[in-house]
């Protein structure tokens, strides 16, 4: 393998209970906690570099350890209280901790201190967005606090060169800090791929995973139950369509086949909702299909219901209810209604921006209990759907006016100013 393709490796699942018997000082590093909260997740299925051990007779290491472990976290408290107070520093603020001393560092490195947040209730969830530039085709991504006075964009380190260039690539977010790359067609060869990689919000880095067990690219992907499933797509072999599936379970750090697809399909649109996975693409005969999957029966169905029926558009579930987009821009919110089996108008912003590609509404995803639509323009627009109907419940997070108005978006789509400068592949949100 080229290592200038190999994403950075770093350990990041050493939980801090796990301390190395083998240093004295080591049991005295952090306090153990009872409970400590682990993710499923392994940071990489590449081994390490191994640690240079301690000379022996020396005497120096030992003391160096010993003056290392009697430091402690904030001077004049328990290390217990220094770790519950640095817990409640803003997340925009962790890259600074870290540069305090090699014990914060250490710290933040490890799953406990994000455990503890989130057991407590501290998680800040971003906003992550995967884009492609329209001018010279790079794939490049974003992250939003959304809880920032004047919240905007900031732009983040490359991705794995792998992925730079790609197209027709997955993309899932998994134990709600990780975020998935997986397959899409390769940039140099042009075939499809296999690998994964993925992004952890803790250590701030990327990984390896192991591949999937097929080459595939523009499929669907999703979670169910901390699971990571694909399904379909295309393997580059012209074949117009592929119905194998699969699943990534992160306890095991392997792949497993699953039941094919009733038909073979190319998705563009799906959603997981009711613990079951709808999908809905182009078939092989150039048709539009859509199937769900059952993970308990470990089945797939053609679906003719009145939720598919008219569903091409961005959506997200929340609180157990499936929103898509129902206009360009996703001003217009419309809501499944199981009992009656159709789509309903749900909120109405009143103040559309338009119809061109630049606004138009690249994902839907729910964040802190609200609905954010994402546009190409890279405008993200809050709405409270669960407070009724109204324009004052939308919120712009980040974006430009809606002072546009219908005689503008002519003139500006003739000009060539409706054209969007970058299209959103990909949306997720991570925890931290």
């Amino acid at each position: 393998m080229d290592r200038r393709n190999r994403a950075p490796l770093v350990d990041s699942s050493a939980c801090l209970c796990r301390l190395d018997k083998s240093s004295a000082a080591a049991a005295r590093r952090f306090p153990l906690p009872k409970g400590c909260v682990e993710p499923s997740l392994r940071a990489s299925i590449h081994p390490l570099k191994p640690k240079a051990s301690p000379r022996q007779g020396g005497g120096g290491g030992d003391r160096s350890s010993r003056a290392a472990g009697q430091c402690p976290l904030l001077p004049g408290l328990p290390d217990d209280l220094a770790i519950a107070c640095l817990t409640r520093v803003p997340r925009a603020d962790h890259w600074k901790l870290r540069l305090v001393c090699r014990r914060w560092q250490s710290l933040l490195a490890g799953n406990y201190f994000y455990g503890l947040r989130r057991r407590l209730g501290l998680a800040e969830p971003w906003l992550y967005a995967v884009r492609r530039d329209s001018r010279d085709g790079r794939v490049s991504w974003d992250a939003l606090d959304p809880s920032a006075a004047g919240a905007s964009w900031r732009a983040l380190p490359p991705v794995p060169r792998e992925y730079a260039g790609a197209d027709g690539f997955g993309c899932a977010a998994l134990g709600g800090c990780h975020l998935y790359l997986l397959g899409g067609r390769d940039p140099r060869r042009g075939g499809a791929m296999r690998r994964v990689v993925f992004y952890s919000a803790r250590s701030n880095r990327w990984h390896r995973a192991p591949d999937m067990l097929r080459r595939r690219h523009c499929f669907g992907a999703a979670v169910i139950g901390n699971r990571l499933y694909v399904a379909g797509g295309e393997s580059g072999g012209g074949s117009g369509g592929i119905k194998s599936a699969e699943a990534f379970d992160p306890a095991k750090n392997r792949w497993s086949i699953v039941a094919d697809m009733a038909a073979a399909m190319v998705p563009f649109v799906g959603a997981v909702h009711g613990g079951r996975w709808y999908l809905k693409g182009i078939g092989a005969g150039q048709q539009v299909v859509s199937q769900v999957y059952s993970p308990e029966a470990d089945a797939w169905s053609v679906v003719l219901d009145g939720m598919v029926t008219g569903w091409r558009s961005p959506s997200a579930c929340l609180d157990g209810r499936l929103y898509a987009a129902d206009c360009k821009d996703g001003c217009r919110i419309k809501a499944y209604d199981e009992a009656a089996g159709e789509w309903n108008a749900c909120v109405d912003s009143k103040q559309h921006r338009g119809s061109s590609q630049a606004v138009e509404a690249a994902a839907i995803v729910a964040l802190d209990g609200r609905l954010c639509v994402v546009r190409n323009d890279m405008s993200v627009s809050a709405v409270n759907v669960a407070a009724g109907t109204g324009k004052e419940q939308w919120e712009t997070l980040v974006g430009k006016s809606h002072a546009k108005n219908f005689v503008t978006d002519i003139l500006s789509n003739i000009a060539g100013r409706g054209r969007a400068k970058n299209t959103i592949l990909h949306c997720q949100v991570l925890e931290a």
